[in-house]
């Protein structure tokens, strides 16, 4: 058992790197699943590592709902523009315009699922056979399922049942026509395993991981972000607080924390000592209990 001391255990940014390089000798084309937040912002700098001193070989790719924090794209763009590298977007917006997908309406509408079907355009119009996300096997259940290499079929589905054993770190590549693989690197990871990471390797993250005042409703007992996607209810008064998130993703479906850590110690500090996970906050989760196994099962991230 690992006893938490402080300290990164180096052995997993081994492990990471390891993976990463065993991508880049087994697939012809892979892209980094970028979303701007912790844990891809993670996958940039093992990338980095793992190819210096050249450059990273893979693109970045976002999938951008039009929903998203502005904080976290004004990162993004200057995260991808500082390191000189590719990044590719696609909008959710296309989709819906092309009657591929259909707006969410009502009090809970949300285009977090929509991106599905713009990410499985995008790996199959720039084909992509390997796509590195930044998903932990600690975040969620569904998730606890996956392979480091988790084979999609040729429809970007998953299925749990149909996963290849992983012995000995053996990590096997080959796929059919048209099926392509996520891959994990940070699988093993935990939440506070990826803060001791940002910490000792000095990142830069987007400000709203830390404490900040931010305009915020109170719906369901969660703290909501004030935004013009969201649809509130007469009775939703806005309010000032001092928050931050634990994670980040489409503004409809992250809810805050109250918070007082500005500072990576504090965060740190903060994690150890909280009552619920760090997707406790995500209220696209709360939809039903096998929520996000069952956005998985149709090619979700």
């Amino acid at each position: 058992m690992k006893i938490f001391d402080g300290q990164f255990p180096r052995e997993l940014e081994d492990e990471a790197i390891y993976i990463m390089r065993e991508v880049a000798a087994q697939f012809e084309r892979p892209a980094i699943l970028f979303s701007g937040g912790k844990d891809s912002i993670t996958l940039v700098r093992l990338a980095q590592k793992a190819f210096y001193p050249g450059k990273i070989p893979f693109p970045l790719l976002h999938v951008d709902t039009g929903h998203n924090f502005p904080e976290t794209i004004a990162f993004r763009d200057h995260l991808a523009n500082e390191l000189g590298l590719e990044l590719i977007v696609r909008y959710v917006q296309d989709a819906i315009d092309q009657k591929k997908v259909q707006e969410e309406s009502g009090k809970y509408a949300s285009r977090n699922a929509l991106q599905t079907v713009t990410l499985l355009d995008a790996i199959e119009e720039l084909k992509f056979d390997a796509c590195l996300g930044g998903a932990r096997r600690d975040e969620e259940k569904a998730r606890a399922k996956e392979r480091i290499f988790s084979v999609r079929d040729d429809f970007g589905q998953w299925d749990s049942k149909k996963q290849r054993p992983e012995l000995f770190d053996m990590l096997n590549g080959r796929i059919n026509v048209g099926e392509n693989v996520r891959v994990f690197p940070i699988s093993n990871w935990t939440e506070i395993d990826v803060w001791n990471y940002i910490r000792e390797e000095g990142l830069e993250i987007p400000s709203i991981y830390y404490a900040h005042e931010r305009e915020i409703f109170e719906r369901d007992g969660m703290i909501w972000p004030d935004s013009p996607f969201i649809n509130k209810a007469e009775d939703e008064a806005v309010s000032k607080k001092i928050v931050r998130f634990r994670t980040v993703g489409d503004m409809t479906c992250t809810a805050a924390v109250e918070s007082e850590a500005d500072h990576i110690d504090r965060v740190i500090e903060e994690i150890l000592s909280a009552t619920i996970s760090e997707r406790g906050a995500r209220i696209d989760d709360k939809r039903s209990e096998a929520a996000m196994e069952k956005r998985k099962n149709n090619g979700y991230f």
